[in-house]
This record gives C-alpha cells, sequence and structure tokens, in this order.
C-alpha cells in the first residue's frame, strides 16, 4: 500500500541551486542543525524560520544545481520538509537527497497551480492532488524507496544487513 500524507507548501522557482539552499559561508558551522535558520536565505531569508515539520518545497526545475555538497539535502530534511517536489532535478543532489533519506517528487506541471500555503496530498508513486487537481507521478525505484523509509542510505544498509 502506497504512502499518502498531506502538508503544506512552500513554493521556489527554477534553478534553485545548492549556494541558494545553504549559502558556502554557514557551511563552517559546526552542525547541521546549526546551519538550518539560514537555508534559502539569499532568496528567501525568512524561509527558515517559517518552514514546519511536515511541509513539502514545490519548485520548479532543475532544483539542486550548483554544487555537490551534501549539506545542501541535510539541511532540508533538518528543517522537517517531508519532501520536495520539483519538475527536475540535478543528479547529484538527487542522489545526496535519497542518500539522506530525503523524498524526492518530479511533477513538473504542479509549480505553475500553486501558491504558499497551499495543501497537497501526496500519495508515494502514484499521484498528486491539490485544489481539486490530480498530478500523476511516478514512483521511485525499491530500492531507492527502500533508502528514503529508512532515513538514509547507512541506515538502509545497516538494517538490510541486520545491524539495526
Amino acid at each position: 500500500m502506497a504512502e499518502t500524507f498531506t502538508a503544506r507548501i512552500w513554493v521556489l522557482g527554477d534553478d534553485i541551486d545548492t549556494d541558494i539552499v545553504i549559502p558556502t559561508e554557514y557551511l563552517a558551522l559546526k552542525t547541521v542543525n546549526d546551519m538550518r535558520p539560514y537555508a534559502f536565505s539569499p532568496l528567501r531569508p525568512e524561509l527558515a524560520a517559517q518552514i514546519r515539520p511536515g511541509d513539502v518545497i514545490v519548485a520548479g526545475s532543475n532544483f539542486g544545481c550548483g554544487s555537490s555538497r551534501e549539506q545542501a539535502p541535510e539541511v532540508i530534511k533538518a528543517l522537517g520538509v517531508r519532501c520536495v517536489i520539483a519538475g527536475s532535478f540535478a543528479r547529484i543532489f538527487f542522489r545526496n537527497a535519497i542518500n539522506n533519506g530525503l523524498l524526492l517528487i518530479e511533477c513538473p506541471a504542479l509549480r505553475p497551480d500553486v501558491a504558499d500555503g497551499d495543501e497537497v496530498t501526496v500519495t508515494v508513486g502514484r499521484e498528486i492532488v491539490c485544489k481539486g487537481k490530480r498530478y500523476p507521478i511516478a514512483s521511485l525505484s525499491d530500492n531507492l524507496l527502500e533508502i528514503v523509509n529508512a532515513g538514509g542510505l547507512v541506515k538502509a544498509m545497516r538494517r538490510r544487513n541486520g545491524l539495526d
């Protein structure tokens, strides 16, 4: 049975690079939790304080472009974001996010139809429903879902090998 959840939306545009997700000057902070207040600060300084656990980010194409810094998906997850829905993802960001247990969903049609604060219901691997409109989505492969559901690659491998 596919997982279903409902969440509040925060909307971003196209080409959200990793320097926008977490600017370089904050990478020297000790922990990802220390970095959280600065997430998305070059674009929307208030956003990190507004995001609540379980919210989703909806963005345009090429989300996560730029450098391959692993802190970008880590800080999004540390904010409590349930998933990122975007038109497309940069490949290295996609893999870093999955390896950190952050669910990513590609849905190019959603972004133009939503605004901050809208509510979306996601049935993973099946569809997104927002304002009465249905948006079909592809499912992630079983091995990627295993990693996300475990909370990341290390946790998934520990579980798979009977170490957890």
